[in-house]
């Protein structure tokens, strides 16, 4: 069983940056291809940014496109979700999560991991 957990969530102003962190453990770590997405108030929880255990390629969603990078670092057993520019709209709990995937996805389905979630909000 994979245990997830995620810190570096706050209150930023607009323009402002963050860097979310999740630790795994009780699972083999560089082979799960992780995951951040997020859940605004009376949204659905969508893909924010992915990033493979096999080749380190990463994917976003179009929204974050050029302002969050994901990375992780595998000795470490972590996942970084640093985020520049923020926006109000950025606004959500953000959750880490771990597939056996070894290709890139951002369907939730193909997740089998989830942390607790941590808040980011911004303000404008």
């Amino acid at each position: 069983q994979v245990q997830l957990v995620e810190s570096g969530g706050g209150l930023v102003q607009a323009g402002g940056s963050l860097r979310l962190s999740c630790a795994a453990s009780g699972g083999t770590f560089p082979r799960y291809t992780m995951g951040w997405f997020r859940q605004a108030p009376g949204k659905e929880r969508e893909f924010v940014a992915a990033v493979s255990w096999s080749d380190g390629s990463t994917s976003y969603a179009d929204s974050v496109k050029g302002r969050f990078t994901i990375s992780r670092d595998n000795a470490k057993n972590t996942v970084y979700l640093q985020m520049n520019s923020l926006k109000p709209e950025d606004t959500a709990v953000y959750y880490c999560a771990a597939s056996l995937y070894s290709s890139l996805t951002y369907l939730e389905k193909r997740y089998d991991y989830w942390g607790q979630g941590t808040q980011v909000t911004v303000s404008s």
